[in-house]
């Protein structure tokens, strides 16, 4: 949806789009994992039953699991409109940061708002240089999200299971 045209100096018509999304991201503690699990399970749901990939799905992972990694990398949580929306774990060291897992929930997928977390979760690691992740080779709308924020392949690719692989990204700021 957009409001009307906005004349320039020379008449020429600008569109202006009315729906930006206000994304925010916050930390996330040990005392929210039960949140980032429920957000973390929704996030990932739809792929899990795509790929049946049971024992690598972030959907599957238990409380006990999650908490272990609470403890040793960071996690966010994905805010729009003050309300959240998603998470991220970054585990960060040197001057490299790893992204894993991210996810929105469904119903908020395709607004921008994840790319506009991502920049976001980047902008909380200034001193970092080289970003790295990976997602689903068959998944191509996820791929190009990647490469939408400037991640390109590694050229590694790694058989999950038959049917489904994941192939790594970096970034190199």
């Amino acid at each position: 949806m957009s409001s009307p045209p906005a004349r320039g100096n020379g008449g020429e018509k600008k569109i202006r789009h009315s729906f930006v999304p206000e994304v925010a991201v916050k930390p996330a503690r040990l005392k929210d994992a039960p949140a980032l699990l429920d957000i973390q399970r929704k996030a990932f749901e739809a792929l899990l039953k795509k790929y049946q990939d049971s024992n690598t799905n972030p959907a599957m992972e238990s409380l006990e699991t999650l908490t272990r990694k609470i403890q040793q990398k960071d996690y966010w949580f994905i805010l729009e409109s003050g309300r959240v929306v998603g998470f991220a774990g970054i585990r960060h060291w040197e001057s490299t940061c790893r992204v894993s897992p991210i996810g929105l929930l469904p119903e908020c997928q395709g607004q921008g708002i994840g790319h506009k977390a991502m920049e976001l979760l980047e902008a909380q690691y200034p001193e970092v240089k080289r970003w790295e992740l990976d997602t689903i080779l068959q998944e191509p709308g996820l791929c190009r999200f990647y490469e939408s924020l400037g991640y390109r392949p590694t050229g590694e690719v790694h058989l999950i299971k038959q049917g489904m692989c994941t192939v790594d990204y970096e970034k190199i700021r």
